[in-house]
């Protein structure tokens, strides 16, 4: 049988250099390193952890993709998302703008989070806790800031987007119209789209 009670699949996205990786392999491994090489492509790393007294397994997904139109897709592929903000570099911020109004292409089932990722460079910080905390609101998505080095609210983090995820299902269950694992159906891409390359891996564990 499953060792598990639910399977959330989470999209880590966000600019090059933000930390993305440092923060997913902080949370799968419990592991810091500041000299990863850029990440190529797509790839997943996977959790379980405990939440209520249920086993849920978290399939995080991370990518390094600049293409808009990939980026379109994916979000609309994608069940909950995560986005990675650095708060050392105003411009990776200001940029973010674009990837909030991609990630509107998600469902209006999907959980969204901002990462304001980097917390502890103090000395370098460029973007403040209120300004994240306000494009978090103009866009009704979750914001906490973390660190990866010094493993701050990373664990908190995917605890609160796993137990927000959680919730909804569990009143979709309750109303009738859904299923533990209806969060493990297909969801079909746009036809236009040849799920090849890193489409054809991401939508297949879909």
């Amino acid at each position: 049988g499953k060792t598990y009670d639910y399977l959330f699949k989470l999209l880590l996205i966000g600019d090059s250099g933000v930390g993305k990786t440092c923060v997913l392999f902080r949370f799968s491994e419990d592991h810091f390193n500041s000299t990863f090489i850029s990440t190529i492509g797509i790839d997943f790393k996977i959790r379980t952890i405990d939440l209520d007294g249920k086993k849920v397994k978290l399939q995080i997904w991370y990518s390094e993709i600049h293409d808009q139109h990939c980026k379109k897709t994916l979000y609309f592929s994608a069940h909950h998302i995560l986005l990675v903000l650095h708060l050392t570099f105003i411009r990776f911020f200001s940029q973010s703008n674009a990837d909030f109004k991609h990630s509107q292409h998600a469902s209006s089932d999907v959980e969204k989070m901002v990462l304001g990722n980097k917390c502890d460079m103090t000395e370098k910080r460029q973007v403040s806790k209120e300004q994240g905390e306000r494009l978090a609101i103009e866009y009704g998505i979750k914001f906490m800031e973390t660190s990866a080095k010094q493993s701050l609210n990373v664990e908190e983090a995917f605890f609160t987007l796993a137990r927000s995820i959680k919730a909804k299902m569990d009143n979709k269950m309750v109303s009738g119209s859904d299923s533990p694992h209806s969060n493990m159906t297909t969801i079909h891409v746009k036809a236009s789209v040849k799920k090849t390359g890193f489409f054809g891996r991401f939508c297949s564990i879909l």
